[in-house]
């Protein structure tokens, strides 16, 4: 009897890791950048979009590498889709900034750089929380959001089945 206690209670032997294990490539990894903000058109058809580059092994996605152009109003969609469609908790998007949409500015306002880049990384950070939610990476909105070219909104929410 006294010797089934101590196997059971012996520990694991557990193997060393390697330089070449701590190294190597994760097991699993989801990676996605928010990056080279571009602004398009004049005056009030201004506007400025975002390329959102993904990168993953995870099996839940069929693409493994992709890049779309998104405007805000794109992110806006994605979180009243998940708001609407989820059971997670969804994160606040940075702000709206309605004071720099206000005519007779001094500054470029929504274009200015500082602005742009402050929004780019507030964008970055909500995708990447999201997307880092296992309940999330199986609605099929954010995997229109993430590798569709065009986000189809008139698409059947519900969700990804892995096959």
């Amino acid at each position: 009897m006294a010797d089934t206690t101590a196997d059971a209670t012996r520990r694991l032997n557990v193997k060393k890791q390697t330089l070449d294990d701590a190294y190597a490539a994760p097991a699993n990894f989801l990676e996605i950048d928010v990056i080279n903000p571009i602004t398009h058109g004049v005056g009030k058809k201004r506007y400025t979009d975002y390329e959102v580059r993904m990168r993953t092994n995870l099996p839940v996605f069929k693409v493994k590498e992709s890049s779309v152009r998104r405007r805000y109003s794109d992110f806006e969609w994605l979180r009243t889709e998940l708001e609407r469609d989820s059971k997670i908790v969804v994160p606040p998007l940075p702000g709206k900034a309605w004071k720099r949409q206000m005519p007779f500015r001094g500054d470029d306002g929504l274009f200015e750089e500082d602005f742009i880049e402050d929004r780019r990384k507030g964008l970055e950070q909500f995708v990447n929380k999201i997307a880092g939610h296992p309940l999330a990476q199986n609605e099929r909105c954010l995997h229109m959001f993430l590798q569709e070219p065009v986000i189809d909104k008139n698409y059947v929410p519900g969700k990804i089945r892995n096959t």
